[in-house]
């Protein structure tokens, strides 16, 4: 029901009073009296906590209150929040001291405002105005809600959860994606390294391959080692053939111009194989040193097979480059073969043409000849 006050406050609406409070007030009502009435302007009022707020209540009809007995109680709790009386202010709760006014400058008007300084979540309630007089008792309820501006905006453990949890969740997202980048790298390294891998027994074959022929050129130059060492047998036997036959010649007394020729023929083959078995000696040699250079690289290309892994380009070069070296030396070792047959058939032809020399000799001494 509402209705509009003489006094000082706009209009408002009949408060709801509860039922305790409406015995109470029926039990102190005396008969014949006059009933007084009290209501709130404003049913609900709103604060942030640290604001003061003013609870605002009226009597109805407006009279004087300095007199009568006062009080704001705290419906939650039943406490005494402010406790006026005849001009002096009683007890009240522990919490409320020092923080409530009951505002006297509208008492003789009949206003019953109370005051709260520094109003805090605990404050928020329903709270009742009773006023008691000679002419009865009477009472209005007004609603205090306080809010927490930072408690409604966000807790601080609110907060410190969002960052942890934001924290976490990028220490996971970080860890994902570092995982991930790991593996692939991993995946690529392990690519590389097979491809390395192949590489790496491709040049160990190859340097297997090159100790092989180096094998073979060295069993090769030794054969041919043997091979001029029986030439340089041969031409020893072809020397000491010569002198017997200058000293069976001188014995003989025969310097006839056949044997004069044929001596002078025999030196000048001796001496020109003695010049091809300077020049094959020392071809030999050149070939004994490069056969040892070859096994050398082979041997450097075994223990750098590690760096040779990091080094394809170069040791695919370096490969070609042997094996050019080992054609050149097949080709010079066919030369050799070539001149080994050549100077086998001239040495063949010289033991020929000095045994027909030495036939000849027999038929001569027939001829009149003196013998030996």
């Amino acid at each position: 029901m509402a209705f509009t006050s003489g006094c000082n406050h706009p209009s408002f609406t009949l408060p709801w009073r509860t039922p305790m409070l409406y015995l109470v007030a029926l039990h102190l009502l005396q008969p014949g009296s006059a009933q007084l009435t009290v209501v709130a302007p404003s049913l609900r009022v709103t604060a942030n906590v640290g604001q003061d707020v003013v609870l605002r209540c009226q009597l109805s009809p407006c009279k004087d209150a300095w007199s009568s007995d006062i009080r704001w109680i705290q419906l939650r709790s039943s406490g005494i929040v402010h406790h006026y009386e005849d001009g002096v202010d009683l007890g009240q709760m522990e919490e409320y001291k020092g923080r409530t006014e009951l505002l006297r400058d509208g008492l003789s008007d009949g206003n019953l405002d109370l005051r709260i300084t520094s109003v805090s979540s605990s404050d928020s309630g329903s709270y009742s105005c009773a006023v008691q007089d000679g002419d009865g008792y009477a009472d209005a309820v007004v609603e205090l809600e306080v809010s927490d501006l930072f408690s409604q905006i966000v807790h601080p453990w609110k907060v410190a959860l969002a960052v942890v949890v934001t924290l976490l969740v990028g220490s996971f997202v970080i860890n994902v994606f570092l995982y991930r980048k790991k593996a692939a790298q991993s995946r690529a390294l392990k690519r590389k390294d097979a491809m390395l891998g192949l590489s790496a027994e491709n040049l160990k074959e190859l340097a297997s391959k090159l100790n092989k022929n180096a094998d073979e050129v060295e069993d090769c130059n030794s054969e041919l080692k043997k091979d001029c060492e029986e030439m340089g047998s041969g031409v020893a036997d072809l020397k000491e053939l010569a002198a017997e036959l200058e000293e069976h010649s001188e014995e003989m007394g025969l310097w006839s111009v056949p044997l004069k020729l044929l001596a002078a023929k025999l030196g000048r083959q001796t001496k020109e194989l003695e010049k091809q078995h300077s020049q094959f000696y020392r071809h030999f040699q050149h070939m004994d040193s490069r056969a040892v250079k070859q096994k050398k690289l082979v041997t450097k290309l075994e223990e750098h097979s590690e760096q040779m892994e990091r080094r394809n380009v170069k040791l695919e070069a370096a490969a070609v480059k042997v094996g050019q070296q080992a054609k050149e030396s097949e080709k010079q070792k066919s030369e050799l073969k070539e001149r080994h047959e050549e100077m086998a058939e001239q040495t063949e032809a010289v033991v020929v043409a000095t045994k027909e020399s030495g036939e000849s000799s027999p038929n001569q001494s027939n001829t009149g000849f003196p013998m030996a």
